[in-house]
């Protein structure tokens, strides 16, 4: 799965950079719509991320792309890579600012753990 985010004003840390705690939430998100789609009826609660390391600054403008894709299911689990570029429009460059597998279990009504259909 695919998705984009266009860094704004409301994205910036102090030093006018994107607030590392914005993209982090994106990444989730967008990995648990991924998860999600591709296991209808299952209610997915994210348990890990495995490496948080940042490996570029992203300005404001800044376009980035979400590039999500299952990698493993487990009984009641299934994870997801997710690999985040910036593109920078001026030169059509494309570079990898962040990546990481997000890790999500499959609950039933009562909040316990379920196989995953």
């Amino acid at each position: 799965m695919e998705s984009y985010k266009l860094v704004l004003p409301e994205h910036l840390n102090h030093y006018g950079y994107l607030f590392g705690g914005h993209l982090l939430k994106w990444v989730d998100e967008i990995s648990w719509i991924a998860a999600s789609r591709e296991h209808p009826g299952c209610c997915f609660v994210t348990v890990a991320m495995d490496k948080v390391e940042f490996r570029q600054s992203v300005k404001l403008g800044s376009i980035l792309r979400f590039q999500v894709h299952k990698v493993r299911v487990g009984k009641s689990s299934v994870q997801y890579e997710a690999n985040i570029f910036c593109d920078n429009i001026e030169t059509e460059q494309e570079e990898l600012v962040f990546s990481t597998h997000v890790s999500f279990v499959c609950l039933d009504g009562n909040g316990n753990k379920m196989t995953v259909p």
